[in-house]
């Protein structure tokens, strides 16, 4: 019983199959969980900055539109 329990335990120890995909979704969580995180706390100034560019984009449309 002993020599299988300790059989089972170093072939699961030994198993490298998807290590690989582990590391690459850690790296991208690494990434990925500090730039929400920045995006979450300026999210009021984004949309300040996203909504004025959007009026000023609008503004100089209608400017446009009453010089023709």
């Amino acid at each position: 019983m002993s020599t299988t329990l300790k059989k089972m335990s170093n072939a699961l120890h030994n198993d490298q199959r998807g290590a690989g995909m582990v590391e690459y979704v850690l790296i991208i969580a690494g990434i990925a969980l500090p730039l929400l995180a920045v995006i979450i706390w300026f999210w009021g100034d984004i949309w300040k900055w996203v909504v004025g560019g959007l009026d000023d984009v609008k503004d100089q449309a209608d400017q446009a539109g009453e010089v023709s």
